[in-house]
């Protein structure tokens, strides 16, 4: 059999049977739409603290409101999201309680916004009832996902990105309370080790893990491509948790902590490389090879994501240039991070929307018909303006620039919202006459 016949079989198979597997519309959608507000409200702090922006490096204030609200508001909500119910589709696991998700998303949810007002307005009990209400939502989610990958059938590799993902969110939660209660005076160890546990956890162990791994589902699912090699995908997983195992070393084994970070970087690096072969063989061997401005932004994600592992090889070999650690903040959560999730959720939320009949009809909709181009547009210019503009910032040292930032910023992130909205409100109306004529609308 030729490879291009195996392919339509191999996603049929993926979704052979998803309708009895998929979740309530509402309770993903909730999830991707909150992280549309928030993404929207992330810039909105950056604007508000766009005066200590530049050179941020920590401390409460509205840059790290909006650093939070990027990560906890979009990145994990979107993850969360997303794995909800991509992961039993993938794992041929039946969901079994759907009020747990819901309960989920409003603990976690109240707790996000409640830990943004907190650090913005320098209010510590604020931000310590927001880590409560963060870190509930967030084991409510471990134990789902857990649940869920102890039935797994198929798919190892990806399974094992996810224990990863979710040991790493173990350490971050612990590191986050930590840091947290610090503001307290009830740390529950030194900061520094605290915080040396928590970025590389939070971006690199759990939203980075989870996102490699759902990657393998994504893209040969998009691109219409043959599943990864499963060797290949389980050598990764291997490297990437390597490379967190010696993060972790680094944080306590102060003595030798440049080795080990070295060494990780190492392994991180290697993990990566073999992530993204695996990923660029399955677009250019997928059936469908134009994916449009979506996978522009996830291309343009993967390359920050090697150059955010360059900027780290220079924060390890320069510990004291203050500037590689506010640019290594930008490449890897802004950049790399948020533009693979907003590149993504382009492709999921109408993928997941078609998957549910439109009302009047026993026929789903197809993602195309869901999908408003012109916001979209707006929202990819928008997004690389105000990365280069938040760049410039940092390296020139202005404020002005920062703030140029995130008002355009804020205008793309409005731009996202707006295709968000539009997509449920053609989901909750009935499709036209088929006799009726409707424009096509291109693939985003």
């Amino acid at each position: 059999m030729k490879p291009d016949a195996a392919r339509p079989k191999l996603a049929a198979g993926f979704l052979a049977g998803a309708t009895s597997r998929l979740l309530p519309a509402s309770i993903p959608l909730r999830y991707f739409g909150a992280a549309a507000v928030f993404h929207l409200a992330a810039w909105i702090a950056l604007a508000v603290g766009a005066a200590g922006a530049p050179r941020f490096v920590g401390g409460l204030g509205w840059p790290l409101a909006a650093l939070h609200l990027v990560t906890l508001g979009v990145l994990a909500m979107t993850a969360i999201g997303a794995s909800l119910q991509l992961m039993p589709v993938a794992t041929r696991q039946p969901v079994r309680a759907t009020w747990l998700p819901a309960a989920t998303w409003w603990i976690y949810t109240v707790g996000v916004a409640a830990t943004a007002i907190g650090m913005g307005a320098g209010q510590p009990a604020w931000l310590g009832a927001g880590a409560v209400a963060v870190v509930a939502g967030l084991l409510a989610y471990a134990g789902l996902s857990a649940r869920n990958f102890v039935g797994a059938r198929g798919m190892a590799g990806i399974v094992a990105h996810g224990w990863i993902a979710l040991a790493s969110l173990v350490v971050v939660v612990v590191s986050a309370l930590s840091l947290a209660f610090t503001y307290l005076g009830w740390p529950l160890f030194e900061r520094g080790s605290a915080l040396a546990l928590h970025v590389p956890f939070a971006a690199y162990g759990f939203m980075g893990m989870l996102a490699l791994g759902l990657a393998y589902i994504l893209v040969p699912m998009f691109a219409l491509s043959p599943a990864p090699d499963e060797t290949q995908v389980r050598v990764s997983a291997g490297l990437g948790a390597l490379a967190l195992a010696l993060a972790a070393a680094a944080a306590f084994v102060h003595g030798h902590a440049t080795a080990l970070r070295i060494a990780a970087l190492v392994a991180a690096s290697a993990a990566v490389a073999l992530h993204l072969k695996l990923a660029l063989l399955a677009l250019r061997t997928g059936m469908r090879r134009e994916l449009g401005r979506s996978f522009r932004l996830v291309r343009i994600a993967w390359a920050l994501l090697a150059a955010g592992l360059v900027v780290a090889f220079a924060m390890v070999l320069f510990p004291d240039v203050a500037l590689l650690k506010t640019l290594f903040g930008i490449v890897l959560v802004p950049g790399w991070l948020l533009t693979l999730v907003l590149g993504m959720m382009q492709r999921i939320v109408p993928f997941l929307a078609s998957m549910h009949k439109a009302p009047g009809t026993k026929l789903p909709r197809t993602p195309s018909s869901l999908t408003a181009e012109r916001p979209l547009a707006v929202h990819y210019v928008c997004h690389l303006c105000a990365l280069a503009l938040l760049a410039g910032a940092a390296v020139v040292d202005s404020a002005w620039l920062a703030l140029a930032a995130a008002l355009v910023g804020s205008v793309g992130a409005a731009s996202f919202l707006v295709f968000f909205v539009i997509l449920v409100r053609r989901m909750r109306l009935p499709p036209p006459p088929r006799n009726a004529a409707r424009p096509a609308a291109p693939v985003a």
